[in-house]
């Protein structure tokens, strides 16, 4: 086993983790000894190198500028996923950012010596702090409901979208609230034979632009709840969907008439209690996403709401341990924001205590 020995280990090489990368470089943490970017993927781009090819930067809303390089004039047709994993990959090779990939982490733990050991198989990093930023894309969430196992058609995941030409001619049953339903909702339409739309809980429509008040409310609760231990919420949630001329035209062709998510799937459909039935092949699961933060688990961070306590970008119950990407900075420009408060608290807590006469 080889063992690395570094100030302070990023977990992350998305938005969050190359901001933090940046802010530790900036701030004479060096590459090597100083700190250490392990990333899971095997290239640069984060949780967009992953995005479906049919999302077009015309379509991407909210996203911001890693610190110090402005994302470059891009074709709005360009596909988000290869846009962004260049520029992300342009990011890490301007400012020489020392980013390992792919490392899989397997556990982080407390050493006896006060350090941190983080586990990654054949590779071991011990660190004085740790940030991280591993988003929330490999842990999407499949809610149960009974008879999930007995449907006989097609089953996927936001996560697993590859675009709408697998859906041509399929009955879709597309579940979940959130923007990325009404986004796919909206491509599978044109090809599919029919498409039902089914949420927990009314849609909330905004005809407000997304101003700096809705989302200061947004960033709030949010914090609220993570301050508290309990898991962070959705922003949707606060902030409602945005009504588009796009929503306007889906809303015109009946895409948008939603039913309450039904009470049980059968092998070719799904049904509710009180005897309507819709056939499917396909049921397409956008529900969301967790916090992937299992490797953080021998930490014992996790309080008895379920979530982890915070103050800022940093666990209460272990102050060498900052979470960004999470809770209130799970934004593009909440990132980079929490990448720079982070390395500054780090910064503190690593700085030599002053001698004494």
């Amino acid at each position: 086993m080889n063992t690395h020995s570094v100030d302070v280990v990023v977990i992350g090489a998305g938005q969050a983790g190359l901001s933090a990368a940046h802010h530790l470089r900036r701030t004479g943490f060096a590459p090597g000894d100083g700190f250490v970017v392990l990333d899971g993927d095997d290239g640069p781009g984060g949780a967009w190198r992953h995005r479906w090819p049919t999302l077009r930067l015309e379509r991407v809303h909210g996203f911001h500028d890693l610190p110090g390089m402005p994302f470059p004039p891009a074709d709005p047709q360009r596909p988000a996923a290869e846009a962004v994993s260049a520029y992300f990959a342009a990011y890490e090779r301007a400012f020489d950012l020392p980013v390992r990939r792919p490392v899989r982490i397997r556990a982080v733990r407390s050493r006896p010596d006060g350090r941190l050991d983080v586990d990654a198989g054949h590779d071991r990093w011990t660190a004085r702090a740790l940030i991280n930023a591993t988003g929330t894309w490999t842990r999407p969430f499949w809610p149960y409901y009974p008879g999930r196992s007995s449907f006989g058609g097609r089953q996927l995941h936001t996560a697993d979208y590859q675009g709408p030409a697998e859906f041509t001619g399929r009955r879709v049953v597309v579940v979940g609230g959130g923007t990325s339903a009404v986004q796919l909702l909206a491509e599978i339409s044109t090809v599919a034979a029919s498409t039902t739309w089914v949420t927990r809980r009314p849609p909330q429509f905004s005809d407000g632009e997304f101003g700096p008040e809705l989302g200061r409310a947004a960033v709030a609760r949010v914090d609220a709840a993570v301050r508290a231990g309990r898991p962070p919420g959705s922003v949707v949630g606060v902030t409602g969907l945005p009504v588009t001329p796009e929503i306007r035209r889906l809303r015109e062709r009946g895409v948008l008439d939603r039913l309450p998510v039904f009470d049980r799937i059968t092998p070719d459909g799904v049904a509710w209690a009180d005897g309507r039935f819709v056939p499917a092949d396909i049921i397409l699961w956008c529900t969301g996403f967790r916090a992937a933060l299992d490797h953080l688990a021998p930490l014992g961070l996790r309080a008895t709401g379920g979530g982890i306590v915070m103050d800022g970008t940093r666990v209460v119950a272990d102050d060498r341990v900052h979470l960004i990407g999470y809770g209130p900075s799970a934004s593009t420009i909440g990132a980079n924001r929490a990448g720079r408060a982070a390395v500054n608290e780090i910064r503190s807590l690593l700085a030599p205590a002053p001698v004494l006469d």
